[in-house]
């Protein structure tokens, strides 16, 4: 019998991956590979990569463990192809095979490159998630508009989490007005639970500091669980420490509090060490048990089986262009204070700082503050993209492409959110204690010392005027500009492009 080649990519860390689920462990060949172009298609974060890595081969360990015949090339290997298409050719060469069982990727780009490998390729939908592309396509025929709150309804539906007879529990089906609480003094907790590197993970970061010392971003300390075991450790630590308080601050931000109640297991979900249905239940338990309030526990589901589950779907449903669209025709270069360079702005300063050193910012942080300035800025969507593809750890683009081109830069057209997510100072003055000590003033509209947010976010609305004045959500947004004096609204945008100019001529602003 003639083996055939089984795929497991770096993302797809889960043991019955439906590549693994298909094949026959008796007689086919699993294929596992640290290779360069998955490792430089961006410059990833070292931590990134290095959590990637000694996943992998503590999964490979695992799989030889069980009584599969692995094949797994380190990226230091003399025979390693540098290529996913390039392993599978190498290996289907020294084993005769001519098919390959593959899980569909969670990027266009290898999607492509797998189709145009020239053995037989099977890419098997991937089901680790609740609603399959058939599913989402369903939900989404002959909708105008795409609305997340629908589709997560639906899914709740479909699980039965936080379901009592067919209602929501509680009566109602959401408590985001409850979990918008700013920060307090005192705010502070111990954080996200923390793993000493063992052997396997210490000669990994050994590799990537050798091999990619130069990428933007701090590789250690490095703290981040290498395997499925660490993952429920740092789940059970995150139900139990950090997720009572989570709704309420779960939009707060902290210039020396990086992580607040949040869980940080993202990157154990997207790379397949925890299961979704396995946190949320998790999750859920606790609310039942008392150890958790409803408004807490509904918001983190609801990022799961709600946001994260719709957002994969507009990824597959949008198609491989995507990731390159631009509806606002935002063209500026990306300033190099999103790589570190100077910033008088203290929010940006440091949400990049945190960025650099931790591989990770929660969502408002890159939602109102890295990616609002770039909206507001008009920085080209895609540069943004690749930055945010690039810098943070738990970014593939499935995910991170309708977060970054949809939701945060309105570059799809409103695919993803109905309006674009764009504020003035105030937001983040009321969210975060950043505009304390700042080398601006949030209160300050115009002149010396003004928050160039406040500027911007004018500048942006007028820009866009003809778009976004007859959208019912920003309706008092340009009532309030009309309502400016000529002259008031003309220093703002002169004073907006003064700074636009410094930005892209490079200078600190």
């Amino acid at each position: 019998m003639v083996s055939r080649l089984v795929l497991v990519l770096g993302d797809q860390l889960t043991p019955d991956i439906a590549a693994l689920r298909e094949a026959d462990k008796s007689s086919d060949i699993v294929v596992m590979a640290e290779v360069m172009d998955e490792a430089s298609y961006v410059r990833h974060h070292p931590k990134k990569i290095a959590l990637i890595f000694a996943a992998m081969r503590k999964f490979a360990a695992a799989l030889k463990e069980d009584g599969w015949d692995v094949r797994y090339a380190t990226l230091d290997d003399e025979d390693n192809a540098g290529s996913i298409p390039g392993e599978l050719l190498r290996h289907a060469e020294a084993t005769g095979a001519d098919e390959v069982i593959a899980t569909e990727p969670g990027e266009w780009r290898l999607i492509e490159a797998l189709d145009e490998v020239p053995l037989t390729v099977r890419q098997l939908e991937d089901a680790r998630f609740v609603a399959s592309h058939a599913e989402f396509e369903d939900w989404a025929e002959g909708r105008k508009e795409l609305r997340m709150e629908y589709f997560y309804r639906d899914m709740r539906r479909k699980t039965g989490l936080l379901m009592d007879e067919g209602d929501p529990e509680g009566g109602k089906w959401n408590y985001d007005h409850e979990n918008r609480k700013p920060p307090k003094e005192g705010l502070t907790r111990e954080g996200p639970m923390r793993f000493t590197p063992d052997d396997t993970t210490e000669e990994v970061l050994e590799l990537v500091e050798a091999r990619f010392g130069e990428n933007f971003g701090t590789l250690r300390p490095f703290g981040y669980a290498t395997d499925r075991a660490g993952a429920r450790r740092a789940l059970t630590h995150f139900i139990k420490h950090a997720l009572p308080r989570f709704g309420d601050y779960q939009d707060a931000m902290l210039a020396e509090d990086r992580f607040l109640y949040h869980a940080l297991i993202s990157p154990y979900l997207n790379i397949g060490l925890l299961d979704p249905i396995e946190v949320c239940k998790a999750a859920e338990e606790a609310y039942k048990s008392g150890d958790a309030p409803l408004n807490a526990v509904e918001g983190f589901i609801r990022q799961i089986i709600g946001w994260r589950e719709f957002i994969r779907g507009v990824y597959y449903l949008e198609g491989p262009d995507y990731p390159r669209r631009n509806a606002l025709n935002h063209q500026r270069g990306l300033p190099d204070l999103y790589w570190g360079g100077e910033t008088k702005m203290r929010c940006l300063a440091k949400a990049v700082e945190q960025t650099r050193e931790e591989a990770y910012a929660h969502h408002i942080q890159r939602l109102m503050v890295t990616g609002n300035f770039a909206l507001l800025a008009g920085i080209n969507p895609a540069e943004v993209h690749e930055w945010y593809l690039s810098v943070y750890i738990d970014a593939f683009e499935w995910v991170e492409a309708p977060n970054t081109v949809g939701m945060s830069q309105f570059a799809d057209g409103g695919v993803v959110g109905s309006k674009p997510y764009v504020s003035s100072g105030n937001y983040i003055s009321k969210m975060s204690d950043y505009c304390k000590d700042c080398h601006y003033s949030v209160t300050t509209k115009t002149g010396e010392g003004a928050c160039p947010f406040n500027l911007l976010y004018w500048a942006f609305l007028d820009r866009h005027r003809d778009r976004f004045s007859s959208n019912p959500r920003m309706g008092q947004m340009y009532s309030t500009w009309d309502r400016m004096k000529p002259e008031k609204r003309d220093t703002i945008l002169a004073e907006a492009d003064d700074f636009l100019k410094d930005l892209s001529a490079g200078k600190p602003v």
